[in-house]
């Protein structure tokens, strides 16, 4: 527990601000599927991919490029698989969203929030605290009523974003294995350039690269490069060093209360009472996950340190030092 506070400290970080930044990194991003549809009206999926994080990373080395002096061959394999599993989120999602509604669209990605607990609970064999549980049906709940107007019918491009979500669960497991092993700036600033390659490889075998020809499509293209990737996709491996996979998972749900709330301000589109109901209970189920979790692990810490008093023996320590 002490050597986490030293990092905490030295970082300038806690998990409150680790959740506060992951919280905007998502309010940014509820401006990519608006983004994402310009940008499809005249650009092939893989191009895409190519020009936002080529773009992206190309403006993040040149702004942190003194770190990068400080790249290992570690950081390089571990952005490599990272920008992998960005790479096919963004593949699926993008050509599901060929076929498939934006609503469908955005609650399948969404339940993220859902494959997230399930799989780290398969991967360090423990069940997630039961807020959590509760917080994730909570936020499910309410993401469905947010996105959903009709009756929702797995056809191809629903299948293609579900798998996008599959990819993004591993992502945001992976980030967090990664990020507390290594610097979490050069993480996000490498996976950005092999998501790029990743595209550029992509889009000379199955498609005909080219450039966006309007000025609408050159204003998705940059935003979705600066914001979206050079901010957001910077900005969680360093907050997630400092949080729990859980926490970014339902704080990513916010995703599309955000979308809805920014169509509302810049386009004037409103939900219905469905949606409204939809997005207090996203935002009801991130404080039930966050916010009791958060009571349950200060009362386990202090329940530890209690027995390691009555014990005081190395087993106690060992526990402590476990924890």
């Amino acid at each position: 527990m002490k050597s986490g506070k030293k990092i905490s400290l030295l970082g300038g970080w806690s998990q409150t601000k680790a959740d506060f930044m992951l919280g905007i990194v998502a309010m940014t991003w509820g401006s990519s599927y608006l983004l994402m549809k310009i940008g499809l009206g005249g650009i092939s999926p893989y191009t895409i991919i190519a020009l936002r994080f080529g773009i992206a990373f190309i403006a993040v080395a040149l702004l942190f490029a003194k770190r990068l002096k400080n790249t290992t061959k570690k950081i390089i394999m571990h952005s490599a698989l990272l920008g992998l599993m960005l790479f096919g989120l963004f593949a699926f999602l993008l050509h599901g969203m060929q076929s498939t509604t934006a609503s469908n669209a955005g609650f399948l990605t969404s339940t993220t929030v859902v494959f997230v607990p399930i799989f780290n609970a398969l991967i360090i064999k423990k069940m997630p605290a039961r807020p959590v549980i509760a917080g994730c049906l909570v936020t499910l709940t309410g993401i469905a009523l947010l996105s959903l107007q009709g009756s929702l019918v797995l056809h191809s491009g629903d299948a293609l974003c579900l798998i996008g979500a599959v990819s993004y669960a591993f992502y945001i497991i992976l980030t967090d294995v990664y990020s507390k092993k290594e610097e979490g700036l050069l993480l996000g600033i490498w996976q950005l350039g092999f998501a790029a390659l990743y595209g550029f490889i992509m889009s000379l075998i199955f498609e005909t690269p080219s450039l966006p020809q309007s000025m609408a499509q050159w204003g998705a293209i940059l935003g979705l490069a600066l914001i979206c990737s050079g901010f957001g996709f910077v900005v969680q491996p360093v907050a997630q060093k400092y949080t729990t996979p859980e926490h970014t998972g339902l704080l990513f749900a916010l995703e599309p209360v955000f979308s809805a709330v920014l169509a509302y301000i810049f386009i004037g589109e409103k939900l219905s009472t469905q949606g409204y109901t939809g997005a207090v209970l996203v935002m009801l189920g991130v404080v039930i996950a966050s916010v009791l979790s958060k009571d349950r692990d200060t009362d386990n810490e202090s329940q530890l340190k209690v027995h390691a008093k009555v014990l005081k023996g190395g087993k106690a320590a060992a526990l402590l030092q476990h924890e």
